[in-house]
Parts: structure tokens; sequence; C-alpha cells
């Protein structure tokens, strides 16, 4: 996963867009992490991230998706 993998007290949606932003923006883009960070964005009504989750996934593989799924349930169970 990404160093990105932290959002400490900020648990906005837009705080999620951004890391999601980052995630598919970086030099090496982290689709992972980067839909998971839109799928938590999303879950809390954030529609642009909807609209990227949705975007970014038609450029993921089936995998790619299921994890970036997992990771985003397992980042609500601790948080």
């Amino acid at each position: 996963m990404s160093n990105l993998d932290f959002a400490g007290d900020r648990t906005s949606p837009d705080t999620f867009l951004m890391l999601g932003i980052a995630c598919a923006s970086s030099a090496e883009p982290d689709r992972v992490s980067a839909h998971k960070w839109f799928n938590l964005a999303a879950t809390q009504g954030n529609l642009e991230a909807a609209r990227c989750r949705q975007e970014l996934a038609l450029e993921m593989s089936p995998a790619e998706v299921f994890a970036a799924q997992r990771a985003a349930r397992e980042w609500m169970r601790k948080h």
C-alpha cells in the first residue's frame, strides 16, 4: 500500500478525495490505494469521489478492485 495509508483524525470526504487524487496522480500511481480513498469519500456522499472511483475502476483488473474494496473495509473497521 501507499505511504499515504493514513488519515488520522482527518476523516472528511474531502480529505479522502485528496488522498485518492494524490495516489492516482503520483509518478508511480497506486490505483488500489486511490480507489480505496475514493471509495471512502464516496461512501460519505462525495459525488466527485464516486465519479473518480468509477473511472479508475475501468482501468483496474477485477483483482485490483477487490483489493481496493477490501482495503477500504479494513480501514473502516480500524477507524
